[in-house]
């Protein structure tokens, strides 16, 4: 089959903004919100456990068709962030999900402060919510009483995520200027972001220049944003909710133990220098002496191969068949449902991800196809994450979502076999060059890049709170860079605003650990797939079908991995440092 690049279609969620059938969705959970507000005065510790299960199969009803509203206005804002009915909808649905939560907010009260004796009682019999009551039994500590946590969550909708939505807002609609063959073109950062691989090292020192520059303009603002966002995420959950740390809120939040996450970073660092040994390597073969910053994925080869969107998208679905029939069979769907937008145009968001709506329905993938290599890969990534989802399709809205550790399994592992596919068919030398450099640029992407993201946020956050300006967090973010590169490569001062462009570290602070925490976790289960063979598929399938029904760590215990094991952590850069050698020998 061809396949061309698209929008994509929201008819499934909703035909439109004036639709009956969006305004009726409201309609219907204020409807069913009235009920479920019944059900207040009948809580009770004795309760048995149908009775037990009506009420949270009425919350379940309820979180669907919210989940719908919210995807809807979420997606078309993506498509489209500086449409402003789709902004004025998604701070509508924003403020009405937080009355919802505020008005049912009694029940999670209710449960998080039953005795353990009927809890267990109750959880028992609740079968695939089993989990989902028992993580949230696990916030009890840090829950506030019921007029706080309402204030809360009012709170949020005028402020952190108001605050997000206009980050958004403004950094999508920047415009980057670039000369390219004689001529200035006006870019979108997507566009812009190709020119970073380009086999010209002006081309991609003007590439980051040009965002820096942009971006910097701006920096003094969307600096005092991050500030404020950190500011926030202090007030609420350190100073109300008690928390121990910053970060230890998101672990909380992934269920991960925090000396698995502290284990994670810290082996990390240690193995900065697997990195920095790669680094030298690439600039042997690039013939300088040392990297600058602009040149970390330079192509190694001067082949500026690109790939036609019909192509790209067969080769992965090629290389999902070959692992698995089914694999192939759910990822296919997302095109043959047009749930993929993939062109490049202003005002959409820059990124590339996946949402996952309901169990029942195909999710929505979004990305900015521009031909590049690393474009087929990042489609083998996203439609990972929908084949995530839909392998664990036979759970409740409440317990298909993976963790974000675990999130990122399956769109490392698709990309793995992706690889593997290009390296087995790739006759050209020079390219296959290029892949196996492209297999140590996306690791250092995805790993020592995002820990120490996330040790430039723990830092940030702490020194915010002792009043550093954005100059200060600047110069604590080349810091970073400095240790993080030792004297590997050169690095130059416009740097310094890197930070402001991680749009991450706004959303969802501490999310970026989860990346480094998939990739170390994939070599694993690579490498046990390279042993086994066919035999280890079910294992994997069962890992992904899981979902979010269980914690991470005992998903993982029972494929015999240890996540509190510095030597579990250490075995991937083991894998990594093995490449390096391989490097080395070409």
């Amino acid at each position: 089959m061809a396949y061309t690049q698209t929008r994509w279609n929201l008819s499934e969620l909703f035909p439109g903004f004036e639709s009956p059938e969006l305004q009726g969705a409201f309609d219907n959970v204020e409807e069913q919100v009235t009920s479920f507000e019944g059900v207040r005065n009948k809580l009770n510790p004795d309760m048995d456990t149908e009775t037990f299960l009506e009420v949270v199969r009425a919350s379940e009803a309820m979180t669907r068709i919210v989940n719908k509203v919210y995807a809807f206005a979420g997606l078309s804002f993506r498509a489209d962030t500086q449409d402003q009915t789709a902004q004025t909808y998604l701070a509508r649905v924003q403020q009405f999900a937080a009355e919802i939560q505020n008005r049912t907010l009694f029940f999670s009260l209710w449960w998080k402060d039953l005795d353990d004796a009927n809890a267990g009682r109750l959880m028992s019999g609740a079968g695939d919510y089993r989990y989902y009551l028992e993580a949230m039994r696990n916030f009890k500590p840090y829950t506030l009483g019921e007029a706080e946590e309402k204030v809360v969550n009012l709170k949020d909708v005028t402020g952190s995520s108001a605050l997000v939505n206009l980050y958004d807002s403004i950094t999508n609609r920047y415009v980057f200027k670039l000369e390219v063959d004689g001529e200035v073109k006006e870019l979108t950062e997507a566009e812009l972001y190709r020119y970073r691989y380009s086999s010209d090292p002006e081309m991609r020192a003007r590439a980051y220049q040009e965002q820096f520059r942009v971006y910097g303009n701006d920096g003094p603002i969307l600096g005092q944003m991050y500030q404020t966002r950190a500011r926030d995420w202090h007030n609420e959950n350190i100073g109300l909710r008690k928390f121990s740390s910053a970060m230890s809120v998101r672990n909380l939040v992934n269920d991960i133990p925090d000396e698995a996450v502290d284990a994670l970073l810290e082996v990390t660092r240690r193995n900065a220098k697997v990195f920095q040994r790669y680094f030298r390597i690439k600039a042997k073969m690039l013939g300088v002496d040392k990297l600058r910053r602009y040149d970390i994925y330079a192509p190694v080869a001067r082949s500026d191969k690109t790939f036609e969107f019909d192509s790209a998208a067969n080769m992965v679905l090629e290389s999902f068949a070959k692992f698995d029939p089914k694999i192939e069979e759910l990822a296919r769907r997302v095109f043959d449902q047009t749930h993929l937008d993939s062109e490049v145009r202003k005002g959409k968001d820059g990124g590339a991800f996946c949402w996952s709506v309901l169990p029942d329905m195909t999710p929505y993938v979004l990305m900015n196809y521009t031909g590049r290599a690393r474009d087929v890969a990042t489609l083998a990534h996203e439609l990972g994450h929908a084949i995530h989802a839909m392998l664990a399709s036979h759970h409740s809205t409440f317990t298909f979502h993976s963790s974000l550790p675990l999130a990122e399994t399956a769109s490392t592992f698709g990309e793995m076999m992706l690889t593997d596919k290009l390296l087995a068919e790739e006759k050209d030398e020079a390219v296959r060059r290029d892949i196996l450099f492209k297999q140590m640029d996306d690791a250092f992407a995805t790993i020592l890049r995002q820990v120490y993201f996330a040790f430039f946020e723990r830092e940030a956050h702490e020194k915010i709170q002792k009043n550093a300006s954005v100059d200060e967090l600047c110069a604590l973010y080349m810091e970073n860079l400095r240790e993080q590169f030792g004297d590997a490569l050169e690095l130059s001062d416009d740097f310094k605003w890197e930070w402001v462009c991680i749009p991450h570290i706004y959303h969802t602070p501490f999310y970026v650990y989860a990346y480094a925490f998939g990739q170390l976790l994939v070599f694993s289960l690579y490498q046990q797939f390279k042993a086994e063979g066919d035999s280890f598929k079910p294992k994997y399938l069962k890992i992904l079908s899981a979902g979010g029904s269980e914690a991470p760590a005992k998903i993982l215990a029972d494929a015999g991995i240890d996540i509190r094991d510095a030597r579990f952590w250490q075995g991937g850069f083991d894998v990594l440092s093995r490449m390096v050698d391989e490097l080395e020998k070409l």
